[in-house]
């Protein structure tokens, strides 16, 4: 794949909230979770931890820990990724939260470019009660769920989302 062909790729790549709720296939989950076994990581600490979630039941509960968000219920996996602070604070004390939350996000970007590249699609979502997540999940305290990552077959929406020019973003050499 050439740079060209890359972007075309990121830009392919939105948000779906619309499933068909077809199952995943068990190669498909393997293949999101080896790819994120790739992401970079803090001290090389791999302070992430992922709890994949199929049962509809899970799914309906995750769904309405998330303030009731439907795409959550709808689709036929959960990625619920954790960032696993004993991991990273073992090593490198308080600043170790920041990291293992850093590697649980990056491995949640891996996941989904994964799901992209398999025509999968996927739904980062950060609205939810950490607490419900947890409790539901039975989450050890060490451990902070940082995203609910739903893949599966949907729809994608019409028209891509409008993105800030990037010139908006970057400041060179001071702000």
């Amino acid at each position: 794949m050439n740079s060209s062909e890359f972007l075309r790729f990121l830009k392919g790549r939105s948000s779906v909230r619309k499933y068909s709720g077809e199952p995943l296939d068990p190669e498909e989950i393997e293949y999101i979770l080896a790819s994120a076994s790739t992401a970079p990581s803090a001290g090389n600490r791999e302070a992430w931890d992922v709890v994949v979630v199929t049962d509809e039941d899970v799914r309906m509960e995750l769904a309405l820990a998330a303030f009731e968000q439907v795409h959550l219920r709808e689709a036929p996996a959960i990625f619920v990724v954790c960032a696993n602070y004993v991991r990273s604070m073992s090593h490198y004390g308080e600043r170790g939260i920041l990291y293992a939350v850093e590697d649980a996000t990056i491995a949640c970007t891996y996941m989904m470019l994964a799901a992209h590249a398999r025509t999968l699609h996927s739904c980062w979502t950060g609205a939810f009660n950490e607490e419900e997540v947890r409790e539901l999940l039975g989450l050890p305290q060490h451990l902070r769920p940082i995203a609910l990552l739903a893949v599966g077959r949907g729809t994608p929406p019409l028209e891509p989302m409008k993105r800030m020019p990037v010139e908006e973003h970057v400041h060179r050499e001071t702000w």
